[in-house]
């Protein structure tokens, strides 16, 4: 059973940067597809960026140039390392994997879900 653990969210200013890191157990598929998603108040869950086990990277239009996803295997942890934050970006921002490298940014094609972690951007 795939176990996902969101860490590193908390509240910043604008402009500054946050790290968050997702530490995954139980994952032992060779192709995979794993992503970082936000949800705001009121709004819909959203893709912030995916990676896939073949390395590629998708972001949404909003965090082009300011987030990167990435992957340690060696840890089994998935990063994102936001730069440049606005209030904008404030959301519960969730990890989430699935198998296969198909690797759409929708969230109803994801299986695995960590539980989420704050983030606040205050301006």
């Amino acid at each position: 059973q795939v176990q996902l653990v969101e860490s590193g969210g908390g509240s910043v200013q604008a402009g500054g940067s946050l790290r968050l890191s997702c530490a995954a157990s139980g994952y032992t598929y060779s192709s995979y597809c794993m992503g970082w998603f936000r949800q705001a108040p009121g709004k819909e869950r959203e893709g912030v960026a995916v990676f896939d086990s073949d390395g590629n990277t998708w972001y949404a239009d909003s965090v082009k140039g300011r987030f990167t996803i990435s992957n340690d295997n060696a840890k089994n942890t998935l990063y994102l390392q936001m730069n440049s934050l606005k209030p904008e970006d404030t959301a519960m921002y969730y990890c989430a994997a699935k198998t296969g490298s198909l690797c759409p940014a929708e969230s109803q094609y994801f299986a695995a879900w960590g539980q989420g972690t704050q983030v606040t951007v205050s301006s």
